[in-house]
């Protein structure tokens, strides 16, 4: 028999690749999961359950919060990659550059200065990025898809 928390669990484990999808990308999910091979299709399957299916599928904090509280945690864990990743989905997440810089600060109080200039040197591009980013897609017309049925990784419920 299956109980509430299974099925609660099930359905935001299939939500995974849509919610990350809707932070990060369509195009960066998918340019990850075509790099993933035998060897580390496990390593992407893990992070679409944990991070994305419950973790950031749970009510409890809005994704603005979450996405502070990962750039505050990939900071301090110098983590330089993910941590660009995160801000540009902070930004789509609805964070404000101000709030971003005082998540920084407060980085370079409680994790010392050179995590702190490195996290601003690392935001600063990041933000450049998108700010691009976002300048081609309008000279595109892109449209506002936010979610691609069809893509996501293998197994997860919903998606081929």
């Amino acid at each position: 028999m299956t109980n509430r928390k299974d099925i609660q669990c099930e359905r935001a484990v299939g939500q995974g690749p849509c919610r990350a999808q809707e932070v990060l990308g369509a195009e960066y999910v998918e340019r990850n999961v075509k790099a993933a091979d035998d060897f580390s299709m496990p390593m992407q399957e893990y992070t679409t359950e944990a991070c994305w299916g419950w973790l950031w599928t749970r009510q409890q904090f809005p994704r603005k919060m979450r996405s502070l509280i990962n750039l505050a945690m990939l900071s301090a864990l110098n983590r330089p990659h993910e941590f660009k990743v995160h801000v540009k989905g902070a930004l789509t997440n609805g964070c404000s550059r101000e709030e971003i810089r005082e998540v920084l600060l407060q980085v370079a109080v409680y994790c010392g200065v050179p995590a702190g200039v490195e996290a601003f040197r690392l935001a600063r591009e990041a933000m450049q990025d998108t700010t691009r980013g976002r300048e081609a897609a309008s000279a595109t017309a892109v449209s506002g898809r936010s979610c691609r049925r069809g893509t996501g990784f293998p197994g997860a419920a919903g998606w081929s």
